[in-house]
């Protein structure tokens, strides 16, 4: 009988181009929290999630886009660079990653986590995706990292950088002003992940328009995220 997350998993290894020594590691990378949620965690048979590997991918993927950003755009500045940075790091970027490398159907995923529909969720799908290039990385070292990022960011490298990205809360501030509306605000709709990688979900509200949220790594992320899409949707950029 056909296995549908083992053929899942074979076709995301090929899609990421790495074949692994060590397989234990993808199928970490690939296990989602919710998995060992009511096991005990001195427990040597309980599964071990992606968090970590997620900890570790994102300060990777941090690495190789400033390193190519640096390489690509000698005559940028830093503003410049940090805004392209943040575009191709955060959860909206590595959620379209996730997709094309299709990252939902190889997660090991709780019951109930599958049945609210884990795997089509943008930030499950964008931890994931930074868990497996840690895996690469802790399997073949940084150049086998660097060769699997320029394969799944190629799409996004190519992108063309938009409008408002350099400081989005003070676009959105000045269209909100321009309307004569007040000024942007901004709350924790949500916190969720372990202490060491959270995932933030803000609210951004702008009087007479519909409040929209976005998710970050950290409250600032979160709130830019926040920015974009409220700007995105509004036709700013």
């Amino acid at each position: 009988m056909a296995n549908p997350r083992a053929e899942a998993v074979a076709e995301l290894v090929r899609r990421l181009g790495h074949d692994f020594r060590t397989p234990a590691l993808l199928e970490r990378a690939l296990t989602h929290a919710s998995v060992s949620e009511g096991g005990s965690p001195q427990t040597s048979k309980a599964p071990r999630d992606n968090e970590r590997m997620e900890f570790l991918g994102d300060r990777v993927l941090g690495l190789l886009v400033a390193d190519r950003l640096h390489n690509d755009f000698p005559e940028a500045d830093e503003g410049q660079l940090s805004s392209r940075l943040h575009a191709l790091v955060d959860k909206a970027a590595c959620g379209r990653v996730g997709e094309r490398l299709g990252i939902g159907q190889a997660l090991r995923l709780s019951p109930g986590e599958t049945k609210s529909g884990g795997r089509r969720k943008e930030g499950v799908i964008a931890d994931a995706v930074e868990a497996v290039l840690a895996a690469v990385y802790l399997d073949g070292g940084l150049d086998a990292a660097r060769l699997a990022f320029d394969r799944l960011w190629a799409e996004e490298l190519a992108r063309t950088p938009e409008r408002g990205l350099a400081n989005p809360k003070s676009a959105l501030q000045e269209w909100a002003q321009a309307q004569g509306r007040p000024l942007p605000t901004y709350r924790i709709a949500d916190r969720s992940g372990s202490d060491h990688a959270p995932t933030f979900t803000i609210e951004v509200s702008v009087e007479g328009v519909e409040p929209i949220s976005a998710q970050g790594r950290s409250r600032q992320d979160a709130e830019k995220s926040a920015a974009i899409a409220m700007l995105k949707r509004e036709g700013v950029i």
